[in-house]
């Protein structure tokens, strides 16, 4: 039997528009000679909805949709559609309205409905907040073109559902393990219908987990992941299966569209090898992949075409455009240029090698006349006052108000280029440099947006050689660099690692051996810098833990860090 996994890339809402691409490439799995096709997680509405799912009629027209497209689907082939759905007990028995499910159209028609058991409520995810869980064990049969072959029983899971293996992770986080049950109940296959977002190495764990998992119960498992980029989030596909013995069957290509075919044996009861692409080989090629991806979706699904932001010869700007560039096309960014007094030459001329590097397009626009008239306008109330972070601020709310104008004038998305490291401490300015319709790398730390702008010089020079070696600087005003007031970049992300990523202590950082005082003033900084994070644009998600969805840090607090 052939198994047909559709790696999909849905819009959030665009209900008829994702019913079509799945009635597509269930044309696809028919000339393919699949028995079976898989779709992802809520594949007909996107994931995830948030609280357009409090609106009833969107409910109900995905519940229409689904009906219509039940109807002019391929009759020969069985196909697995996510979607969401109305909980008929909700009201009697105090439960959630709806329920994460998948549903399975045979024969034109909708044959069986299956729930999701396990809702995640971390990170980024607020199932609960929607859903009720599914209470049976999720399964069907389905028969063989080959008259002499028996039926096939499958197991059906969501996403989480596969999450709760307590000897792999080493404990349980829900009383319910899903795929046990299955294994009880006899099923010859395991499939996974999930939304599951990038991270950083994400995907390594997710096949170790599976392999162990099939060779625990040996029985074979597909995982079908969906494809894209949705606000913050960005799902990564590499979609793959694994025979019951752990062993890689099929690996789809990470970060595009992508239908794959894969055969179950029914002599053998297992998959057979398929198509398996390569594993990405750095994490910078699969952060690049993931920001690339990001960002054209973002500005798709936005109704933007053309971006532009700010070229300050910096290498968090030069980092920004060559994304942009690759994700939107050269002919589609326009770069900024806005030297002050301060600029210093270098910074305009690595800020042109750029872009005659990437060959987008730039314009100039010098803002010491502005700042002239700022100081003039100021000047009867900072009057008697020693210049200082206000005055400097200026300058980037200068360049902020003119990125904004060119953006509102032509239709343009505004990119915003601080870093993670930036985003942390709070080196970034309201109002200013802040200013954006979608931060890139906002979750990218300055160690990694030097090893990423290295990793894209690997084979030309994209990046201006001199943006890689000089100091980092803010240039607000005569020679300033970042380590005035900063610890090192390499210090920095260090203390920032252990102290987001791994919620660790003072104490906990001082041992890995931190300076104590150093790590004082990291955290004073992270904490005051709340507010500040809370006005940011949205932010591409590339860590486990980001500034975005998932974080969820109150700004008025006096609890402070031991």
């Amino acid at each position: 039997m052939k198994i047909a996994i559709a790696q999909l890339n849905p819009i959030i809402g665009d209900i008829e528009n994702n019913a079509e691409n799945i009635y597509s490439v269930a044309k696809i799995a028919v000339e393919k000679k699949a028995q079976l096709l898989l779709t992802p997680e809520l594949s007909l509405c996107g994931y995830p909805p948030k609280d357009l799912l409090l609106n009833a009629s969107f409910v109900k027209n995905t519940w229409t949709q689904l009906q219509e497209l039940a109807k002019k689907l391929p009759g020969n082939l069985a196909i697995l559609v996510g979607t969401v759905t109305e909980n008929p007990h909700a009201y009697r028995e105090g439960e959630k309205s709806l329920f994460n499910s998948i549903v399975l159209i045979e024969n034109q028609a909708i044959k069986k409905i299956f729930h999701k058991r396990l809702l995640p409520t971390y990170d980024v995810f607020d199932e609960d907040r929607y859903f009720e869980p599914g209470k049976e064990s999720n399964f069907f049969q389905l028969c063989s073109n080959d008259s002499n072959s028996k039926s096939i029983k499958i197991g059906v899971t969501v996403c989480e559902d596969l999450w709760n293996d307590e000897e792999f992770w080493g404990k349980r986080n829900y009383e319910t393990n899903p795929i046990q049950d299955l294994v009880k109940n006899g099923v010859d296959l395991v499939v996974n219908l999930s939304a599951s977002p990038y991270s950083i190495g994400k995907q390594k764990i997710r096949e170790a987990m599976l392999k162990y998992t099939a060779n625990r119960y040996q029985v074979p498992v597909i995982y079908t992941n969906q494809v894209g980029g949705n606000d913050d989030l960005i799902f990564d596909g590499n979609s793959f299966a694994v025979n019951k013995n752990g062993e890689i069957s099929l690996r789809a290509k990470g970060f595009q569209t992508a239908i794959e075919v894969i055969e179950y044996d029914q002599k053998s009861q297992d998959l057979q090898t398929s198509y398996v692409a390569n594993f990405i080989e750095t994490e910078e090629e699969e952060i690049w992949s993931a920001l690339v991806l990001g960002l054209k979706d973002y500005a798709y699904k936005c109704g933007f075409s053309k971006a532009i932001l700010g070229l300050s010869g910096g290498i968090d700007s030069s980092l920004v455009t060559a994304i942009a560039a690759e994700a939107l096309g050269t002919e589609n960014v326009l770069g900024i240029l806005m030297p002050s007094p301060y600029s210093s030459t270098h910074s305009i001329s690595d800020a042109e090698a750029l872009v005659n590097n990437l060959g987008i397009n730039s314009h100039t626009l010098a803002i010491g006349d502005v700042m002239k008239a700022y100081d003039s306008v100021l000047s009867p109330l900072f009057k008697g006052t020693e210049f200082g972070v206000a005055e400097e601020n200026l300058q980037s709310r200068i360049r902020g108000n003119l990125l904004m104008a060119v953006a509102n004038k032509f239709g343009h998305l505004l990119l915003s280029t601080g870093n993670k490291s930036e985003m942390a401490v709070g080196y970034c300015t309201l109002y200013g440099d802040m200013n954006g319709g979608l931060a890139v790398i906002s979750d990218v730390p300055k160690t990694r947006v030097f090893s990423l702008c290295k990793w894209l010089n690997r084979h030309q020079e994209v990046i201006p050689h001199n943006v890689l070696i000089k100091p980092p600087s803010a240039e607000l005003k005569p020679d300033q660099v970042d380590e005035d007031s900063l610890p090192s970049y390499d210090i920095l992300d260090g203390i920032l690692d252990r102290l987001i990523h791994r919620h660790q202590s003072i104490k906990e950082i001082e041992a890995a051996g931190f300076d104590y005082n150093i790590i004082c003033k990291v955290v004073k900084l992270v904490t005051r810098a709340e507010f500040k994070r809370k006005q940011a644009p949205p932010g591409l998600k590339v860590s486990d833990r980001a500034f975005g969805t998932g974080w969820r840090m109150p700004i008025a607090s006096r609890w402070k860090l031991d």
